[in-house]
């Protein structure tokens, strides 16, 4: 095959990276395995899968990994200290990038400090391409339709459980720390820091899931991908109180793969409603497993890049960068997506 359909996929050998290395076979791609660990590559490695050794303190490591590829998909956390010497190292290459970063501060940063340099490049780089981050971005942009502003954009988690990977845990740990302890919210057109409680209350998701108790201000990447390109001053992201409570526990257990394609039993309802006025719209989308179904939107970002079917250059949310409807749908063996009759009324 060739290396003009090489996609680089660096943390290959972690949770999320499997799932995305597995794909891009599957769309007839040949990923390069990047990460640290050559032990841990070359026990990925299978013919006709290539391993190449890097780490994000070694400029010229990186850019001999990156050397024959046609794109990098970042899936290796903590993005606060992956993300920044991927990206100057896919800009160096002159290749797109595209990570899985599901940290608001790390997706934060990216905007803040690649935005003009990838645009005076020419280049692409989407941060957040992930279910946290820009399949939320995706649904927010495709419930808002022809609006251009809205009042307030709200993005509801449905998680049956959440075990949590150890890239998930210990981007949380980082993000927590660079918080200081405190909790964040996007309010007034900005991100706000602050030690408020974090409420409890109903949300009505649609049948078969039904009303749920959910942690308010449950904040997730939503809050840099949606106000990166859509006028809504309000962003809240809600949890339901079970799936948080995992998250939290002590001990808290790896997903368990229960199918053929490696997926948890773990399913999802994500329900998003957007309000202009007095008027409402609403999409909702249902799958299995969080971690898996973040590599179909990865891939096929890259893939959309690849073959020129993107609306922007830059640093760019997935709404922004791509048709967020046709997006979707291309995602119909991963996802189902529901749009209420009366949304566009």
């Amino acid at each position: 095959m060739g290396s003009r359909r090489n996609v680089a996929v660096f943390g290959a050998y972690g949770h999320t990276g499997r799932f995305v290395v597995a794909e891009l076979r599957e769309r007839g791609y040949a990923p390069l395995l990047l990460g640290r660990d050559r032990d841990k590559l070359l026990a990925l490695a299978q013919p006709g899968l290539e391993a190449r050794q890097a780490t994000v303190d070694d400029p010229e490591s990186l850019d001999r990994a990156l050397n024959g590829a046609v794109a990098v998909i970042n899936t290796a956390g903590p993005f606060a200290a992956t993300a920044a010497p991927l990206i100057e190292a896919a800009l160096r290459a002159g290749i797109p990038y595209v990570d899985v970063a599901a940290e608001i501060e790390a997706n934060h940063d990216t905007f803040t400090h690649f935005a003009e340099r990838a645009r005076a490049a020419g280049t692409m780089v989407v941060p957040a391409m992930a279910f946290y981050g820009g399949l939320g971005d995706l649904l927010v942009t495709t419930a808002m339709g022809d609006w251009t502003a809205a009042d307030e954009a709200h993005i509801a988690y449905g998680l049956s459980s959440w075990h949590p990977t150890a890239g998930t845990l210990a981007s949380g740990a980082v993000s927590g720390r660079r918080r200081g302890g405190r909790r964040v919210r996007f309010t007034g057109g900005r991100l706000e820091y602050h030690e408020d409680a974090l409420p409890t209350l109903e949300w009505p998701f649609p049948a078969p899931l039904g009303p749920q108790k959910v942690i308010g201000e449950f904040t997730m990447a939503d809050v840099v991908t949606v106000p990166s390109h859509l006028a809504v001053p309000e962003v809240r992201t809600y949890m339901t109180a079970k799936a948080a409570a995992d998250l939290s526990a002590p001990g808290a257990s790896a997903p368990a793969a229960v199918d053929e394609r490696g997926r948890s039993a773990q399913t999802f309802v994500i329900d998003v409603l957007v309000r202009s006025g007095g008027t409402e719209r609403r999409v909702v989308a249902t799958g299995q497993d969080i971690y898996a179904v973040s590599a179909p939107l990865a891939v096929e970002a890259v893939d959309r890049v690849l073959t020129g079917r993107t609306k922007a250059t830059g640093v760019v949310s997935a709404g922004a960068a791509f048709d967020a409807p046709d997006f979707l749908r291309a995602l119909s063996a991963h996802l189902s997506l529901h749009v209420p009759l009366s949304t566009f009324s």
